[in-house]
């Protein structure tokens, strides 16, 4: 909980870092599923940009949320294309291939 209480805490302090938000995202992914996809929507939401959250996000969303998990790749996959990002496109482009073959 000390962690969740420091990013917080970050946030106050900067509320336009979306690191801050997506380490929320991460704490809460291990302790409350529910606040983990509020912290990732709105990084979805408020930092359309960046990159990291589209791969995690959609990985948390593939067994409970699969229509929105493919949503997310695939946003993921255009917006690494426009960043020109070759590693984090090819990273995107297998889990969302790897996951349509599973679903």
């Amino acid at each position: 909980m000390d962690r969740i209480v420091l990013l917080e805490s970050f946030i106050k302090d900067d509320p336009n870092d979306p690191f801050n938000y997506y380490g929320l995202a991460l704490e809460y992914q291990k302790l409350n599923h529910s606040k983990c996809d509020e912290y990732f929507e709105i990084l979805l939401e408020k930092f359309p940009e960046y990159l990291p959250t589209y791969y995690t996000a959609a990985k948390h969303w593939e067994e409970n949320r699969p229509d929105l998990a493919t949503e997310t790749y695939e946003k993921g996959v255009a917006l690494a294309q426009k960043q020109q990002n070759l590693k984090t496109l090819n990273e995107l482009k297998n889990a969302l291939l790897n996951f349509s073959f599973d679903d």
